[in-house]
């Protein structure tokens, strides 16, 4: 029987809408459309690069908490409501994802909630036991 676990940031989103931040399924992990709010404190910057950078550190938590990282992610989705602030993220998703080469799709697409410049979705594998 394959184990199933919800992984919770906090997120007052998750609650509101009825989601997990991520969900182990076996070996995989699937880590929702994640946004550039500071769940702690539901902040959000008006700039799309510190926002990126938010939202990586909020995937990064959830990857961790489900036993893997960035260097297990094998898919990443990027929705932006602005194609123009795609390229000025580039460094930053780079960083993350440049030596694993996870298959990727940029769209562009309306968020729910205007302060929002970009939602990264990730899916992953978690590692082999040795």
């Amino acid at each position: 029987m394959t184990q199933r676990r919800a992984i919770l940031s906090g997120s007052t989103f998750e609650e509101r809408i009825g989601y997990a931040r991520a969900v182990v399924d076996g070996d995989r992990v699937h880590v929702s459309g994640t946004t550039g709010f500071d769940y702690t404190t539901m902040t959000i910057s008006d700039d799309v690069v510190e926002q990126a950078e938010q939202c990586l550190r909020n995937i990064g938590a959830a990857l961790a908490e489900a036993g893997c990282g960035f260097a297990d992610v094998v898919r990443v989705r990027y929705m932006l409501p602005d194609r123009a602030d795609f390229e000025p993220c580039w460094p930053v998703l780079r960083r993350c994802f440049g030596d694993v080469r996870p298959a990727a799709t940029m769209l562009e697409c309306g968020l729910a909630d205007p302060r929002m410049r970009i939602e990264i979705e990730v899916d992953a594998r978690l590692p082999q036991a040795s």
